[in-house]
């Protein structure tokens, strides 16, 4: 079976197409970034090589998978099945569900609990269904993987009637975090059953406990804008906080809604951008670019340590999304904080970005294992095909 998998961000749409067989064949990858103004449409092979690169104005989602399919028309590589990344499931969808009419109509009920993610992604199954018919189209929640969480991790203190409609801790980087266990049981299928903390790191960042290859608790709750600090969002902040917002600045839900997630988080901080890069790039001349690394160090170290009493210890700790595979000095400084835990890491290997950076006399290993969600949806649409 030959799988396209699209990926929708807030901004962005990462597209690949797998061969899926005796094994497990990468055809090409796709990016568009920027979506909603001047935006780049790059296509590379399996190789990594460039064969289109695109420069136009996309305003929206469905306009960058139309750009996409318009050049895909003309290539040699047909797809039989469409797999989407779901960002919400709600309570309902613990596993990847075959789209059809009453799914795309319940997926609409979800909006409302995630507006900000929600809606490209129906825009880009919408597109599939209009352009390419007769292929199957299967959703992928970013949710199900944490559908194994206690109860009491999934509870708000709110009046039970909230709880009752829906107002939770859902959990969201599920592919991602399933991705890097699956890979950890065919590096060692012990380590993969111990307790282990996937520490997630890139423009959008979270850290999920994970005992018996099964999810306990994570940091994001009802919405990807809650838990760690992230590049432009806010991450866990007091009620109380928004609550003043509201009275005092005379906020919109609207308003409110870009502030924690559009405006706030290390670009809020920095001042001057919200990407990893830039601030390390600054650092020794920004004091903000400074302290927002600081900050992001500080609320990493301290929810692994949250993470480990919940989860009853830890044994391995794992590295991985564009900062924590990538951000030599981050994992560094987030490392050095957990000392306290049992964590050296070796500095040789930490700058090297070795597989294993952790040192002799770690009671916590420490990985660095590179996510791939696209070819997690590829997999989970194949099989469900199958099974339906």
């Amino acid at each position: 079976m030959r799988v396209l998998t699209l990926n929708a961000g807030s901004s962005s749409l990462k597209i690949a197409i797998y061969d899926l067989g005796d094994g497990e064949r990468l055809v090409l990858r796709a990016t568009a970034e920027r979506i909603g103004g001047r935006s780049d449409l790059t296509i590379v092979d399996s190789q990594h090589a460039t064969v289109a690169k695109d420069d136009a104005d996309l305003p929206t989602h469905a306009a960058a998978l139309e750009r996409f399919l318009e050049w895909h028309a003309h290539s040699d590589s047909p797809v039989d099945a469409v797999g989407h990344r779901v960002v919400h499931g709600g309570r309902r969808y613990s596993a990847p569900q075959r789209i059809d009419a009453s799914l795309r109509r319940a997926l609409d009920q979800l909006v409302q609990i995630d507006p900000d993610h929600m809606p490209q992604a129906l825009s880009i199954i919408d597109c599939v269904s209009a352009r390419l018919p007769r292929l199957p189209q299967v959703a992928c929640f970013d949710t199900a993987f944490h559908r194994t969480m206690p109860r009491v991790a999934q509870r708000y203190a709110l009046p039970a009637r909230f709880d009752a409609a829906g107002i939770a801790r859902y959990g969201f980087h599920g592919l991602s975090c399933e991705y890097v266990i699956h890979k950890l049981r065919e590096l060692d299928p012990h380590e993969a059953a111990g307790r282990v903390i996937v520490a997630h790191l890139g423009n959008g960042a979270s850290l999920t406990a994970v005992r018996d290859g099964k999810s306990v608790e994570t940091t994001m709750g009802f919405s990807p804008a809650g838990g760690l600090v992230m590049g432009t969002r806010v991450g866990d902040i007091d009620p109380g906080v928004l609550v003043q917002l509201v009275g005092a600045e005379g906020l919109s839900s609207d308003a409110l809604r870009s502030l924690v997630n559009r405006e706030s988080g290390l670009l809020g901080v920095a001042e001057t951008s919200g990407d990893m890069r830039d601030l390390l790039a600054a650092e020794e001349s920004d004091s903000r670019a400074a302290a927002a690394i600081e900050l992001f160090c500080y609320q990493a170290s301290k929810f692994v340590g949250a993470l480990t009493v919940a989860m009853g210890g830890l044994e391995t700790l794992i590295f991985t999304g564009g900062i924590g595979e990538h951000a030599t000095p981050i994992r560094a400084r987030i490392c050095q904080r957990l000392g306290v835990l049992g964590v050296l890491i070796d500095a040789e290997r930490n700058d090297a970005s070795a597989e294993i950076i952790s040192a002799r006399g770690s009671r916590v290993l420490v990985r660095i294992l590179p996510t791939d969600e696209e070819i997690v949806i590829a997999r989970h649409t194949r099989r469900t095909i199958a099974q339906s």
